[in-house]
């Protein structure tokens, strides 16, 4: 089963960041180096480990690679302020750190999953110097109705009334109602808990307002990765319960980005078809690389 504690040869660090150390999982390109960096953005709630499947693989193919945690999430310091964590702000940030990236000498290639999607946006949008573009399970503008929106609504409520624990008594009483919870391994439980518990709860609240009120920006995104030359890739789980499948293929081609869906998948390849995922992204950053 691949989750959050597949293993993988990358080194704990901390990266500098306007807010804070910014905590990532970093290991070097394997053999041939490529010269560039894969910069991997972490969506809502999540963390740096959601990618810990694909940190070998993407540095046996020659590519360093960066997961991070968000300012804010798990071990991340993050800012006080609630409007500190929409995309815009944040992608401000993320854009800094491609820009260290850079001044060492690689060429960085952006990743962002769900929520991280509109953050590495948000940094391309603030000029980050990025070699190419890839938003994974990430939409054009806000969550469109659904489990997942009602839940942010939900989940705001008692953030603000109860506190962070509060909140994930209500999301473990959530997915207690779901019979695929009760197969997971007791050890990844208590991750997600330990997660949320831990992040910022201006944060918790910033990002799942953004998710709720983010506006559709894909011409602007376009006309800068027209301007800049900058590739770009669409890729999803053709079964995804956030922005549907649909909706981030119509996105793709208002980029001019090629796009893949993967079946049988839904909103986590990097967890739940992390193969595939690399079957679709690896050749793509090969071409762009060369």
């Amino acid at each position: 089963m691949h989750s959050q504690f597949s293993p993988h040869r990358a080194a704990r660090v901390d990266l500098p960041g306007r807010h804070g150390p910014i905590a990532a999982l970093r290991s070097p390109a394997a053999g041939r180096d490529l010269g560039a960096t894969a910069l991997l953005v972490p969506g809502y709630t999540g963390s740096k480990e959601d990618f810990a499947p694909l940190l070998d693989p993407i540095s046996d193919a020659g590519i360093e690679v960066v997961a991070i945690d968000l300012p804010g999430q798990y071990e991340s310091t993050g800012p006080v302020a609630e409007a500190e964590y929409r995309p815009s702000a944040l992608g401000a940030g993320l854009s800094e750190l491609v820009a260290k990236l850079a001044a060492e000498g690689r060429r960085v290639l952006l990743l962002g999953h769900s929520f991280g999607g509109l953050v590495a946006r948000g940094a391309v949008l603030a000029g980050a110097p990025v070699s190419g573009l890839t938003l994974l399970a990430s939409g054009p503008s806000e969550l469109p109705p659904g489990a997942r929106r009602a839940a942010l609504d939900q989940g705001e409520v008692v953030l603000r009334e109860r506190g962070v624990e509060a909140a994930q008594q209500v999301n473990e009483s959530r997915q207690a109602l779901n019979p695929s919870w009760r197969v997971v391994p007791q050890e990844l439980k208590d991750f997600y808990r330990t997660r949320f518990v831990r992040s910022s709860p201006a944060g918790l609240v910033g990002m799942g307002e953004a998710l709720r009120t983010e506006p559709d920006l894909v011409a602007k995104l376009a006309r800068t990765l027209r301007t800049t030359g900058t590739p770009c890739l669409v890729v999803c789980g053709e079964l995804d319960d956030a922005w549907s499948a649909a909706a981030q293929r119509d996105m793709a081609e208002r980029l001019d980005a090629d796009f893949a869906g993967l079946p049988g998948v839904v909103h986590s390849p990097n967890t739940e078809a992390p193969d595939a995922l690399l079957g679709t992204v690896l050749p793509t950053w090969r071409a762009w690389l060369s």
